[in-house]
C-alpha cells in the first residue's frame, strides 16, 4: 500500500510538472517537462541524500568520535531491525534531526550538535527513533523526491514569465497560462509537499515511540525542539527550504497552525497524540510490545552515574 501511495504521488507531480510545461510551450513544452521530470527522478533516487546532506554540511560520525550519540542509534536500529544506517552530525545551535536516503539499506540519519547538547540522551533517543521510522516506513525516498519536484516545479513556474509570453511559441493559453504556471502550480507543489510531510509525520512518532519505548521520551523532545527553533535560526534550512519538510520540526519558523499550508503538524497536537499512547500503554500491560528497562541501553541513567559528555568532530 506505501508503494502504491507513493507511486501515485510522484505520478501526481510528474504530472503537474508537464502541466506547467504544456501552458508554457505546448505540447512541445509538456514533452520536454516530462523528460526533465523523469530525468529528476531518477537523479533523486541516486542522490538526494547527498545532496540534502551536502546543503546542510553534515559530517558523518561513528562511534569514535560520537559515541553516545552512535550507540543510541545502533540500539534502536537493533530494536527497529533496521540496517544499521549511516550517522551525520550536523553544527548548527537549532536542536533538529531528519533522516534521508532511498531505502533502508542505503539509509541516513542526521542531527545537530544543539540537539545533542539540549536535549537529555532519553530525548535524544525519542528522536532518533523517529526518523529511523521514517527510514523503516520508506517515507525518506518520497520526501526527498517529492522536495526535488517541487523545487523543479517552482522553478520552471519563475521560467514561465521568461520563456512563455513569445507569441512565437507553442503556448496555447497566452498569457493566462504564463501566469497560471508562475502561481498556481508552484502554489500547488507546495501544498503537496507539504501534505505529505503532515500525514507522515503522525505516523512517525507513533512507530518511533514503538521502537523507543517511551513515547512521552519524544513527547519532551518534541515541545524542547518546538520551542528552541523559535528562537535559534537554521541559516542552511533557510537557504533550502525546499527541505524544511524532512526536519523532526519545521527549520524555518515557529509554525503553529495544524493546516495544509503547515510543513508539519501541529506540535500540540503530536504531542497530545504521544500522550494519549501512553496512556494506552499504562493502561494494558498486557501489551505484546515490552518497552526497555529504563535503567539500561546507552541512554540509561545508571545510579551514581552520569551520562557520558557527547564528544564529536567539533569537540
Amino acid at each position: 500500500m506505501n508503494i502504491l501511495r507513493t507511486a501515485t504521488l510522484l505520478a501526481v507531480m510528474t504530472a503537474l510538472f508537464m502541466g506547467v510545461g504544456f501552458m508554457i510551450g505546448g505540447t512541445g513544452g509538456m514533452m520536454i517537462a516530462f523528460v526533465i521530470a523523469a530525468a529528476t527522478n531518477l537523479f533523486s533516487y541516486w542522490n538526494a541524500d547527498k545532496m540534502v546532506l551536502s546543503m546542510h554540511h553534515a559530517v558523518e560520525v561513528d562511534e569514535t568520535n560520537a559515541p553516545e550519540y552512535y550507540a543510541i542509534v545502533r540500539e534502536l536500529a537493533a530494536r527497529a531491525q533496521l540496517p544499521m544506517p549511516r550517522v551525520y552530525l550536523i553544527d548548527n545551535a537549532q536542536p533538529n534531526a531528519f533522516a534521508t536516503g532511498r531505502n533502508p539499506q542505503n539509509a541516513a540519519v542526521a542531527a545537530t550538535t544543539g540537539l545533542l547538547q539540549r536535549l537529555s540522551p532519553e530525548e535524544v533517543a525519542g528522536v532518533m527513533a523517529h526518523e529511523l521510522a521514517h527510514v523503516q516506513n520508506r517515507d525518506t525516498l518520497t520526501m526527498t523526491i517529492v522536495a526535488t519536484l517541487a523545487g523543479a516545479i517552482s522553478m520552471l513556474g519563475n521560467f514561465a514569465l521568461f520563456f512563455g509570453g513569445n507569441r512565437n511559441n507553442n503556448n496555447p493559453l497566452g498569457f493566462i497560462g504564463v501566469l497560471v504556471a508562475m502561481i498556481v502550480a508552484p502554489f500547488a507543489a507546495m501544498i503537496i509537499q507539504m501534505a505529505v510531510s503532515r500525514t507522515r509525520e503522525y505516523a512517525a512518532d507513533r512507530r518511533g515511540a514503538e521502537i523507543c519505548g517511551r513515547p512521552l521520551w519524544l513527547a519532551s523532545a518534541l515541545d524542547k525542539i518546538a520551542r528552541s527553533a523559535e528562537r535559534i535560526p537554521n541559516a542552511d534550512a533557510e537557504r533550502n527550504p525546499a527541505t524544511a519538510h524532512l526536519f523532526i520540526i519545521n527549520p524555518l519558523s515557529g509554525e503553529r497552525m495544524d493546516n495544509l499550508f503547515s510543513t508539519h503538524p501541529d506540535t500540540g497536537n503530536r504531542i497530545a497524540a504521544l500522550q494519549a499512547m501512553n496512556s494506552e500503554w499504562s493502561a494494558s500491560p498486557g501489551d505484546t510490545f515490552q518497552p526497555a528497562p529504563q535503567d539500561t541501553g546507552p541512554w540509561g541513567k545508571k545510579p551514581g552515574k552520569k551520562p557520558t559528555s557527547q564528544k564529536g568532530p567539533w569537540g
